[in-house]
């Protein structure tokens, strides 16, 4: 209902009643966690719809990544960015906040119909040998979809100009994947010592 509001109000073309459509549809047919839907919404919204950049992009993931919240609410970051940057007649806050709001409730409203409709009959289904074949097969479907963000992310991110090879970022992947291989690094200090190092980096500039 929100969306088709939007869509009377603001026009079938607007980049809110776009972002409702878009999202409610990613939120309907893809399930395996943050990391698997990341991917389609990172492709769909820098590359088909041009609603942030792949830099906007991984910022909204480290900043995702860096709260308690759900790894999912990277999505109210690209929807408040697509208001921002494509805002149409109104102010690029309003309809960026109207964006994010947006965006968060077509992600988690089908979640809960999902779990309202299916919660009474998980254990009827937990014994569906057919069902349980279908989802081994979707769940191997789902690393393949979790290495594809990674490679995504890992190619705007070595080559952030889309040719030139950023050789800092090089140096503290490698130092990172080092880490946390031989010598077990925990992902936070990772994390918080690969963005010292980075913001230490760009000032020196």
């Amino acid at each position: 209902m929100p969306v088709l509001l939007v869509g009377f109000w603001q026009g079938w073309n607007s980049t809110l009643f776009k972002e409702g459509l878009f999202f409610s549809k990613a939120a309907v047919v893809t399930f395996g966690g943050a990391y698997a839907v990341l991917p389609y919404v990172a492709q769909q919204a820098v590359e088909h719809y041009g609603w942030l950049g792949p830099g906007q992009m991984m910022d909204g993931l480290g900043l995702a990544e860096t709260t308690p919240g759900p790894l999912i609410m990277v999505l109210q970051f690209v929807g408040f960015m697509g208001g921002w940057n494509q805002p149409g007649v109104l102010p690029p806050l309003v309809t960026a906040s109207l964006g994010a709001l947006l965006t968060t409730w077509v992600t988690f409203t089908p979640c809960f119909l999902w779990i309202f409709l299916g919660g009474p009959h998980i254990e009827q289904l937990r014994g569906n040998v057919k069902l349980t074949t279908a989802l081994s097969a979707i769940t191997a479907a789902i690393v393949g979809v979790v290495l594809n963000l990674a490679v995504w992310f890992g190619l705007h991110v070595l080559f952030p100009q889309g040719t030139s090879l950023d050789w800092f970022a090089v140096v503290v992947s490698l130092i990172a994947f080092i880490g946390m291989v031989k010598w077990k690094w925990d992902v936070i200090p990772v994390v918080l010592g690969a963005s010292v190092a980075g913001l230490i980096f760009k000032m020196l500039l």
